[in-house]
């Protein structure tokens, strides 16, 4: 059986790519999945993860990292996907015919939203070639204040974009950027909490979106 592929795209910098690519790849590692995760990003914030980890924690047959140019992404991750579970790209904040492999090879997109009306705006356009390569693709909430009005509305606004909106919500807390700089998750520092417990059913929900 042939892994399957998730790209992580947004137009707009700030989103927190990079943060949600990691921190789902170590909670499908924690469950058991084998992960290759993809960086076509020229600023390197996933590979500097991944050389911190391997500082760390040393090799890991189980959760592998590999460059790749954008247009090179659909190759890399097709072969990749014949030895890993799943694959994982991180994209540079742009959309242009560029980003086009990446989507195309993808079983499923996610698309991160900071939450604010600005980066709304921006996620149209990944949307829309997103519909043109025919990809599945599912906007998740991030680095979000819990229960305030607005994250509520740009919620709503999204899904009037006509994708699916995750019902995870991942909120900006302080143990993400902690752990990104370690080479970590954040469900690998603490063993209860609400970031693991927003990485957990954000996995969920990514495994029940690709079933």
């Amino acid at each position: 059986m042939t892994g399957r592929i998730i790209t992580v795209a947004q137009q707009k910098g700030g989103s927190g790519k990079t943060t949600i690519a990691v921190n789902l790849a170590v909670s499908l590692h924690q469950r058991g999945h084998s992960v290759a995760l993809v960086d076509t990003d020229p600023q390197g914030s996933m590979g500097r993860w991944f050389l911190e980890r391997l500082g760390a924690q040393g090799e890991d047959e189980a959760l592998d990292f590999s460059t790749s140019s954008a247009w090179g992404a659909s190759y890399e991750s097709e072969k990749l996907k014949r030895r890993f579970d799943f694959v994982i790209i991180d994209t540079p904040p742009k959309i242009d015919s560029d980003l086009r492999p990446s989507l195309r090879a993808a079983d499923l997109v996610l698309v991160p939203v900071a939450a604010s009306h600005v980066d709304l705006w921006a996620t149209e356009g990944v949307l829309d070639l997103a519909r043109r390569e025919k990809a599945s693709v599912l906007v998740v909430l991030n680095r979000v204040r819990p229960n305030t009005r607005l994250s509520a509305e740009v919620g709503e606004k999204a899904a009037e974009l006509g994708a699916a909106v995750a019902e995870t919500q991942v909120a900006n807390r302080v143990a993400y950027a902690e752990t990104l700089g370690q080479g970590l998750g954040a469900v690998e520092r603490v063993r209860s909490g609400p970031a693991r417990d927003e990485i957990a059913a954000l996995t969920d929900e990514v495994l029940a979106a690709m079933s």
